[in-house]
């Protein structure tokens, strides 16, 4: 198919809509009986003449009004179906032409603004040598839309990473940074506001803040999401948030069982810890940064989730040996959550409703959740001690097994097995037992899991083992 392309309008930097007005002179098929409509159009698919792109429908009414009246239309062809050569028409129209089925008539098209795409009009706009990376993904928060200009990357070791954007708007493109924010915004109706970040995220604040200029739309971060059943409202600007991280965030929370603990150390708003505690999970959730502690508060009200949630603003160094003493002396003084079964309504027969099902607050952790990746690994010497002079807790005295940590962290693109060994090491360094890679937890070994892409040479990883005997129940520092 010869593809349409946008008028050319090099160098643009204020948006101009009406320039992407243009003509295009095609052939369209007239069926001159409606019954037939529907075959011919079918037979046109098959051999690839009819028109095709995306939201414009290639049935036509007829020009002549009096045939409009009567329900002619016209199926609009490709551009290489020329209206003076025959040899272009295929066998379709060329036999419904000859069986006086089918006219083949002129149809001036015209395309403006709003029938091109975003890539379409960026493509016109952009000079040609900038046409290989064109800015075409970004990071969306309800209805935000962020890109970034691109930072020196960090040194291939360093695990600083930017984060919570989808696009890097590198130097050369920042002449042309508004207009393509205002593109955005044309093209993609939910979004009101689009900024451009302008550091890397952390940069200036140790709760993975940002700076921004606002490109398009109104000054307006305060967003809402959707994410596991659950809503989060928030201001984009005072706390971390990436829509990418849902797959990971959902793989998480199915380990999670009913009436278990799970201690999220770097918790934020609460995309671990809210849909957790929804399903009936006990969640000590813990975010250093007091604007992500109110708003985890308030998702944790708005989802009610709060018989199971526990919002804390810590330290998450402090916070783990906290968690776990504060933990075991809820279970200790009978604290417990009541569920209500849903009832089965039958008007035939009502029954009284059911009575709540307390369910206790079990006295050790299960999961340690720590969502950190630039840092979290460093955090990991602070599990010696968790639960010393507390082995009665734990088998073989008890069934109950030592807790599942799940920390995340960046690597360098290399290979599985250097990068393994890379995280492997750094666990090493933190709890000084070597735990050899491989998905059995319970036999001692480390499970890497590859979350995801995060840069061109950088990927997300989230390491899970189970706290060895040795670290869980290692005498605590003083002041631990």
């Amino acid at each position: 198919m010869i593809q349409l392309r946008a008028p050319l309008a090099r160098a643009m930097t204020t948006l101009d809509r009406s320039l992407f007005s243009q003509k295009f002179q095609l052939a369209a098929a007239a069926v001159r009986e409606p019954r037939n409509l529907a075959r011919y159009r079918k037979d046109l698919i098959r051999e690839s003449r009819l028109f095709n792109r995306p939201g414009f429908s290639p049935l036509l009414s007829h020009p002549d009004p009096e045939l409009a009246k009567a329900g002619r239309k016209l199926l609009l062809l490709d551009p290489r179906v020329k209206l003076e050569l025959t040899e272009t028409w295929g066998e379709t129209i060329q036999r419904g032409h000859k069986d006086e089925e089918v006219d083949v008539l002129p149809y001036e098209l015209t395309l403006d603004y709003n029938r091109w795409t975003y890539q379409e009009v960026i493509q016109s706009i952009l000079p040609t040598e900038l046409h290989n990376e064109v800015p075409s993904g970004f990071n969306s928060v309800g209805h935000v839309g962020a890109f970034r200009e691109t930072l020196p990357t960090p040194p291939r070791h360093e695990h600083s990473h930017t984060r919570t954007v989808h696009l890097n708007l590198r130097d050369q493109y920042l002449p042309y940074k508004k207009v393509i924010a205002d593109v955005i915004l044309d093209k993609t109706p939910r979004f009101r506001t689009v900024i451009n970040k302008i550091d890397t995220v952390g940069q200036e604040s140790e709760f993975r803040t940002f700076s921004y200029e606002v490109l398009a739309g109104p000054d307006d971060l305060n967003v809402e999401v959707k994410e596991n059943d659950c809503v989060f409202k928030f201001d984009y600007a005072k706390v971390y948030w990436n829509s990418k991280l849902e797959p990971e965030h959902t793989r998480l929370i199915n380990k999670f069982q009913p009436g278990e603990v799970v201690c999220d150390v770097m918790a934020g708003i609460g995309p671990f810890a809210v849909p957790a505690g929804r399903k009936g999970v006990f969640v000590w959730a813990n975010d250093m940064n007091p604007e992500s502690y109110k708003y985890l508060t308030e998702a944790v009200k708005r989802n009610k989730a709060d018989q199971f949630v526990r919002p804390f603003n810590d330290d998450g160094r402090r916070f783990i040996h906290r968690a776990a003493d504060l933990v075991l002396e809820a279970s200790r003084n009978g604290d417990h959550a009541l569920v209500r079964p849903r009832p089965k309504f039958s008007r035939s027969n009502p029954a009284p409703a059911p009575e709540p099902t307390r369910v206790p607050v079990p006295p050790t952790i299960s999961h340690f959740v720590m969502n950190l990746p630039g840092s979290a690994t460093t955090f990991l010497h602070c599990y010696r001690g968790l639960y010393a002079g507390k082995e009665e807790l734990f088998a073989p005295h008890t069934a109950t097994r030592l807790p599942v940590v799940h920390v995340h962290c960046f690597a360098p693109k290399l290979s599985d097995e250097e990068v393994f060994e890379d995280i492997n090491k750094r666990i090493y360094d933190e709890i000084g037992v070597r735990l050899p890679v491989g998905n059995d937890l319970d036999a001692g070994q480390v499970s890497i899991y590859d979350v995801r892409d995060v840069a061109p040479n950088k990927r997300m990883f989230c390491a899970s083992f189970r706290i060895p005997p040795e670290v869980a129940f290692a005498p605590r520092e003083p002041g631990s």
